[in-house]
């Protein structure tokens, strides 16, 4: 394929563009990356439960919803979809086999049985695909995300030529339709998709519908494809003046209500506030206004935030393996601090070095635009040919 893959534009000359660089939501990534990390932390604490699986749930929605904006926002009208695969594929697939088939050795070593059906789902991220939760968190336990990125990143180039077609007023019809799709997709599996027996002793909530709202990657493409389009709503000036502030206090809300939801409603409850965090981020970055998220060190963590989220479990698993510390342990405050802190500085020593040993020098040999169409990318960054990689 070698047309360029955005296709025409609106005729709304954009008061913004991926000229504009977009710092807030690199420390939004951190933020969404650090939420995971309490969330699978929390296995390891007796306590309400229920706040820190809805604090992962929200990080991941998070990232889906972001993922689209970014994508969107800084991906040039002349790339074509060839070039945009192979720089997304460089992105993801290196950092992820390298954690897989550590977490494989890591699996060996103590002496659990890795099952060969578990291996070509995993390296291909396909196994999202499939409503077998073995499979999904086999050998990377976070990387059915990926598994739906990837789909993301395939169905991208279509999806993007047909929204930059689109007038504003469309824009705003289309992001309200996906919202109503999102919040009727927990219905949509109550009533359709046989729920089936638990799969996962320390997840009892895990089953069919779980899987088809939470997991298949079908059904969150919804939350990509809002980040596309209120990226371009954002683009093209018409966004609504609504501050980080403001903005941050409907998540909460969002995040209180997804609480009180089922827990397969998570997306439901809180991707309206999570797309008006995102928008007021990037709008902040545009016009200069002031945002705790552009500090260098949280623009740092946002960088080394993909790594982190693909390390981070297997370091609290075998961290809390070799401390001796069971699921859902007594551990008072001062003791998950002590041991949480360590974690998680481990797991982003782990990930700065994944990241300056695997994930740029893939983007160095595979993400760079090609010699021949150099000139027409010039001034584009070398990792992620845009502003600002998802």
């Amino acid at each position: 394929m070698t047309q360029a893959i955005t296709g025409p534009t609106s005729t709304r000359t954009p008061t913004a563009s991926h000229e504009h660089r977009l710092p807030t939501l690199t420390g939004m990534r951190f933020a969404a990356a650090a939420a995971v990390f309490l969330c699978h932390f929390s296995l390891y604490i007796r306590g309400n439960g229920d706040f820190w699986r809805t604090l992962g749930e929200v990080g991941v929605s998070f990232f889906f919803v972001l993922s689209g904006f970014v994508l969107t926002w800084s991906t040039r009208p002349e790339t074509t979809a060839r070039t945009f695969w192979r720089r997304r594929a460089a992105k993801v697939y290196p950092n992820h086999l390298v954690v897989a088939a550590a977490h494989a050795g890591l699996l060996l070593l103590t002496g659990k049985a890795i099952v060969a059906a578990q291996i070509l789902p995993t390296a291909t991220l396909t196994q999202s695909w499939l409503p077998r939760f073995n499979l999904m968190t086999a050998l990377s336990p976070v990387s059915w995300t990926l598994s739906c990125e990837v789909f993301f990143y395939l169905a991208f180039p279509l999806l993007v030529r047909q929204i930059r077609r689109m007038s504003t007023a469309t824009l705003w019809w289309v992001a309200g339709a996906l919202v109503a799709t999102i919040f009727a997709l927990p219905a949509i599996a109550l009533h359709f998709i046989p729920a089936g027996q638990p799969v996962a002793p320390l997840l009892p909530y895990l089953n069919n519908d779980t899987w088809f709202v939470g997991f298949f990657p079908l059904a969150r493409l919804l939350e990509f494809a809002l980040g596309m389009t209120v990226a371009r709503i954002v683009a093209a000036g018409k966004w609504p003046q609504i501050g980080l502030l403001p903005a941050t206090a409907l998540l909460a809300l969002g995040y209180w209500m997804a609480m009180e939801t089922l827990l397969c409603s998570f997306a439901a409850a809180t991707v309206v506030p999570i797309a008006l965090v995102i928008c007021a981020g990037a709008v902040a970055d545009v016009e200069g206004r002031p945002s705790p998220l552009r500090h260098p060190y949280l623009i740092w963590l946002g960088e080394v935030s993909f790594a982190l989220y693909l390390v981070h479990k297997p370091v609290i698993d075998y961290g809390a393996k070799l401390l001796g510390i069971p699921h859902f342990s007594t551990m008072g405050l001062t003791e998950q601090v002590v041991v949480g802190i360590p974690m998680l500085i481990v797991s982003l020593l782990l990930a700065w070095l994944l990241h300056l040993a695997v994930e740029r020098p893939a983007m160095r040999r595979w993400g760079r635009p090609r010699p021949a169409s150099a000139g027409r990318h010039r001034g584009a960054c070398p990792h992620c040919g845009g502003r600002l990689a998802p």
